[in-house]
């Protein structure tokens, strides 16, 4: 284990967050906020630590896949940590446990909140929540890739531990210019959003907040019914955003280079457009009688369908309230996700296609034993290695789920709030059923629960194995 390299890294973390943190530091100068100063001290704490760290050059930049994922998932722990802090010094949310549940759900993009009234903190304090959904959509480490020069090809081991998928490629021949292209991106898309929702009259502090949390995929409201209160020219504007991050950031690269028959190609993409598509129409059949007439009913069945599947958690209306049928369909999307190489949580479209042929596949060979089939995505012949990866993903996924159901089963809640809670969590979704609805929150859960429930928020992030080796005791064994 090269420990030189993962604490220099991690230096770099907490460099990287006190520049994040001028965000909300700055909000707090404009509307003359004394919760500001929680913002300074840790700002300071963070460089005091960080500086020292990254003068220090390690003497071995050889990172390989166990330094990858080790440093992934203390970067992910020690930025959630940090980024509680400000929370718990400014009195917004006083409770460390509480404060650590916030923020993680901020970084992972979750979306799920102890909170019942966002408008009663402090502007500083909302910016920060939602900033940090941008922040982790696309990934701390991604952007630290695009300044941080490392030996020969070792950045793609930071890449593949971080970035959410089943496999990662790369877009150029070196990992830093795949980063800086996937950023420039994800600013580009980010910056058309907001420009959209100050044309359409909604106020640029409120701008600022919803596009962090739309591209990101994360879905901290600002107000009690999140999107509820907004014109319909801005949902309509989330609602295509939000599924436009839900796309593979690939897709947009090859899009730009003119490369368009290879983008069309992608089978993940056509499947997620199209099981948004279904889902929507049939939400929308469902649910007609609720609503003034057919019209409104489609747009409000594509808000939340969008929401969901692209695990974003944004709310225009109490689905909670809907039929069982449409609660059904949005509790499956849940599991479902967007596409690999998005800013989407979720088990994610490709694994699920990979899965549906894999099943196809022993089908065929129960007909046809001698029979040699393999699985292709894309027109391309899946490896062994990826197929394997998706199944114990699969194994472990469950496994954490059924152990974190358990566990907060003692809080004594029914069923569908302790079920829904977990997958919500796991999934990086945001809102859940019953207690935890859109009009409900997560505060209801005990310390222990909300600590379950945040591993779970940085497992589902992580794509759970980078959270896991950390237990493993020849992880931290010098070979």
């Amino acid at each position: 284990m090269n420990y030189s390299i993962i604490i220099y890294i991690l230096g770099w973390i907490m460099n990287v967050e006190a520049v994040c943190m001028l965000v909300p530091g700055i909000t707090a100068l404009i509307y003359r906020e004394k919760s500001g100063i929680a913002f300074l001290i840790t700002i300071l704490a963070c460089l005091a630590i960080g500086v020292p760290l990254v003068s220090r050059k390690p003497s071995k930049k050889a990172f390989y896949a166990r330094e990858g994922l080790v440093t992934t998932a203390l970067s992910w722990i020690v930025l959630s940590i940090v980024g509680a802090v400000p929370f718990v010094l400014s009195g917004a949310i006083p409770d460390p446990i509480d404060a650590f549940f916030e923020i993680v759900s901020g970084f992972t993009t979750t979306g799920s909140s102890i909170l019942s009234d966002p408008t009663q903190m402090p502007y500083c304090i909302n910016i920060w929540r939602c900033f940090s959904h941008w922040i982790g959509g696309m990934g701390v480490l991604v952007f630290i890739l695009t300044l941080l020069p490392l030996a020969g090809g070792y950045h793609m081991n930071l890449m593949k531990a971080e970035s959410p998928g089943p496999s990662v490629g790369k877009l150029l021949p070196k990992v830093q210019s795949t980063a800086k292209i996937l950023y420039k991106i994800y600013i580009a898309l980010t910056v058309a959003l907001i420009i959209l929702l100050v044309l359409g009259g909604m106020p640029l502090y409120d701008s600022l907040c919803a596009a962090f949390g739309t591209a990101g995929t994360g879905g901290f409201g600002i107000k009690p019914d999140s999107m509820g209160s907004y014109s319909l020219y801005i949902q309509i504007v989330i609602t295509i955003f939000m599924i436009l991050f839900g796309v593979n950031f690939n897709v947009y690269f090859l899009l730009l280079t003119r490369k368009f028959s290879q983008a069309l190609k992608s089978e993940e993409v056509r499947c997620y457009f199209f099981v948004i598509i279904a889902s929507a129409l049939m939400i929308t059949f469902n649910v007609r009688h609720l609503f003034d007439n057919v019209w409104e009913a489609l747009q409000q069945a594509f808000f939340q369908v969008g929401s969901i599947i692209t695990t974003t958690g944004y709310a225009t209306t109490d689905f909670n309230q809907w039929p069982a049928v449409s609660r059904t369909i949005l509790v499956l999307l849940t599991f479902c996700g967007a596409c690999a190489g998005s800013t989407g949580g979720g088990i994610k479209i490709s694994r699920l296609l990979l899965l549906a042929k894999s099943v196809r596949k022993e089908l065929h060979l129960y007909l046809h034993p001698n029979a040699v089939k393999k699985i292709k995505m894309d027109g391309k012949a899946v490896s062994h290695e990826v197929m394997r990866a998706t199944n114990i993903y699969m194994i472990v996924y469950l496994m954490i789920m059924a152990a974190s159901i358990f566990i907060i089963s003692f809080d004594e809640f029914d069923l569908v709030t302790n079920f829904t809670a977990v997958v919500t969590t796991l999934n990086n979704v945001g809102p859940g059923l019953s207690l935890i609805g859109p009009t409900g929150n997560f505060g209801i859960f005990s310390p222990l629960s909300k600590l379950v429930l945040s591993f779970d928020m940085l497992a589902g992030r992580l794509e759970l194995f980078p959270i896991l080796i950390l237990f493993l005791r020849e992880t931290w064994k010098k070979f």
